[in-house]
């Protein structure tokens, strides 16, 4: 059997004939529109992320086989978090919480890729990945919640597998995230008070200078950047 894959990066549940699938399955023969209509059918769980998959062609019969990846971790708990992206700042802006069975959903969707042997192993990773973007896990950072889980509190809900939230647990969630926000947009107030103060006295210093005296005082790298950005290098320098 004479076969010819075509690997590809599609949105959830929006593949199109367009660039890089029409042109690419055009030559083999398929229906296009039936590729097209059962990749969005596999995917259509993953809407809002780039989903790898493989469509496998048969180029005698021209019968087709598709087959889905994942999204790396960091997309599946972004969507689980409900946000766009994780925290700029993430030692101390917490953007989302995110419970148990929400980690255990991910470690599960991600089995294949990840480094642990067991699915505890796996939802410690997953805790691992959530402290990186700032998303807190059981309410708490998640590296105290890794602790938790090796002292075996979550035992029983790994054990279990339970991945799905009930609408009281979904409505905690987006309270605790909108408080969260609340407090961060605070922070930052306070953040910023406390930078321009520091402009304003050492005003007559290099920026350089300043700077230092900004991170000395733990003000978040972002809004330095956004305070005191860089000098841009002139065009051309060293040479005409």
């Amino acid at each position: 059997m004479a076969s010819q894959t075509i690997e590809a990066l599609v949105e959830g549940g929006k593949a199109s004939a367009a660039p890089p699938l029409g042109p690419a399955l055009g030559p083999l023969g398929v229906n296009i529109g039936q590729v097209i209509s059962a990749i969005n059918q596999k995917t259509e769980s993953f809407k809002g992320m780039q989903v790898p998959i493989k469509v496998i062609v048969d180029t005698s019969s021209k019968t087709f086989e598709i087959t889905v990846g994942t999204p790396p971790a960091a997309a599946l708990i972004k969507k689980e978090a409900g946000v766009e992206k994780g925290s700029g700042n993430p030692l101390t802006d917490k953007v989302a919480d995110l419970l148990i069975e929400q980690a255990i959903k991910v470690a599960k969707m991600k089995e294949d890729s990840l480094l642990g042997k067991t699915l505890k192993d796996r939802v410690k990773e997953v805790c691992g990945t959530c402290q990186s973007m700032g998303i807190l896990v059981e309410g708490k950072p998640a590296h105290d919640t890794i602790l938790d889980i090796n002292a075996g509190m979550f035992d029983a809900q790994i054990k279990s597998g339970k991945t799905e939230l009930t609408a009281e647990e979904k409505t905690h969630l987006e309270q605790e995230k909108k408080k969260l926000a609340e407090d961060m947009a605070a922070r930052r107030v306070e953040y910023e008070k406390q930078a321009k103060q520091f402009i304003e006295l050492y005003k007559d210093k290099e920026s350089a200078f300043v700077r230092k005296k900004l991170r000395e005082a733990k003000i978040p790298e972002t809004l330095i950047k956004e305070l005191l950005p860089e000098e841009k290098k002139a065009a051309g320098a060293g040479g005409k």
